[in-house]
């Protein structure tokens, strides 16, 4: 374990710079600045103080659960053909359902091609990456192409179509997906 770095990056978090963190712990800039690039070690009693001096405690501090991944490859994309509709949906964020929003990568096919969503609670938004789409709202239509974005409340009916296929990124939150 990096003592240092994580001492480092708890202090970033905090908007803290290394003489703030010094003057709250009553130690040396100099201090923190060795102990941060792991020249030093602290004794418990001082690491205690500087822990409690970035709002954090032991436990937490030690506690080696690995974090949730930041970034995602096409190998960790999940994909759905549905050869019906004429679509494919990946899901960009393994697992985003947990989370408070859910992006997806939406394929229309050509010749044709429906995504459908019934009324849910929540938004949407999605930005053209190539193609064309027909937005349809209850009983409107908004037409976006390559470049545009779109945002709406999915609290009605909604579907997208495309005529001649479309890629799009997808943002619901909550998920729906």
């Amino acid at each position: 374990m990096d003592i240092g770095k994580k001492i480092k990056r708890l202090r970033i978090l905090k908007g803290l710079t290394q003489e703030e963190l010094a003057d709250r712990s009553e130690l040396t800039k100099g201090f923190i600045s060795q102990l941060e690039n792991d020249l030093t070690s602290p004794s418990i009693e001082t690491l205690m103080d500087i822990l409690q001096c970035l709002g954090t405690t032991a436990g937490e501090f030690f506690n080696d659960k690995a974090e949730d991944p930041v970034v995602f490859r096409k190998a960790d994309y999940f994909e759905k053909r549905d050869n019906d509709l004429n679509n494919t949906v990946e899901w960009i964020v393994p697992n985003a359902q947990k989370n408070g929003m859910e992006p997806i990568l939406l394929t229309l096919g050509e010749n044709g091609s429906t995504y459908p969503d019934n009324p849910h609670e929540g938004e949407e938004f999605g930005f053209i990456l190539s193609g064309s789409v027909e937005i349809h709202l209850g009983s409107s239509c908004f037409h976006a192409r390559k470049g545009e974005s779109f945002y709406y409340v999915s609290d009605q009916k909604h579907y997208l179509t495309s005529a001649k296929g479309a890629r799009l990124l997808w943002v619901s939150a909550p998920p729906s997906f």
